[in-house]
């Protein structure tokens, strides 16, 4: 199912492609970026462009150096090269003023995350160039029950396949109980779009 926003953005993104519109860049997102709500939190200009996969890498989770943070309470997702894997996600395409922030979500100031370029193929067979990020000197360990709902909802909201989906919906989690006030964020601006949308 085509998602609504997808070929009203595909005219703008195929001039990024082309280099006519300076200002603005392609993101691959696969984690909790998957989801509109919460990469518009710090990221508002982002737009849907498509759903892409990206070859010959996986899905993982972990910690930069085995160091746990307070943010999601558990492992956070980052691709690894792995031949013959495929990781699914979506292109927002986001305002070039947008990138520092971008960054700083990403934790790149503090070394947890590192700015890459992949390559991603869309449903329709178009390859893109895009940036995405890749945890450093990670050390695996499982998300929480909150961080892995963000990512389905965030599958589930841009029509990823059927099978990525239930991939994802059968990722173990550590039963984190206790409260996340990013993932209250996120509710929050959900249910506030659920209500201006009423």
């Amino acid at each position: 199912m085509e998602n609504p926003m997808s070929r009203a953005c595909t005219q703008s993104c195929d001039n990024l492609v082309v280099g006519i519109v300076e200002d603005s860049f392609l993101y691959f997102a696969y984690g909790s970026n998957l989801l509109q709500e919460r990469i518009r939190l710090k990221n508002p200009s982002a737009v849907f462009c498509f759903i892409a996969i990206l070859q010959d890498f996986k899905l993982i989770f972990g910690h930069h150096q085995g160091k746990a943070t307070s943010y999601w309470h558990g492992g956070v997702a980052t691709i690894v090269q792995s031949p013959g894997d495929e990781v699914w996600g979506v292109v927002w395409k986001m305002n070039t003023s947008h990138l520092n922030s971008l960054d700083k979500q990403e934790g790149v100031e503090d070394g947890f995350y590192v700015p890459i370029e992949v390559s991603v193929r869309t449903q329709e067979g178009k390859v893109l160039t895009c940036r995405s990020y890749q945890m450093t000197d990670y050390i695996c360990d499982l998300p929480s029950p909150q961080y892995k709902k963000v990512i389905c909802m965030g599958a589930k909201q841009n029509g990823l396949p059927a099978a990525y989906q239930k991939k994802l919906e059968a990722i173990e989690t550590n039963n984190y109980a206790g409260p996340v006030s990013i993932f209250e964020e996120i509710e929050a601006a959900i249910t506030e779009k659920e209500t201006t949308t009423q």
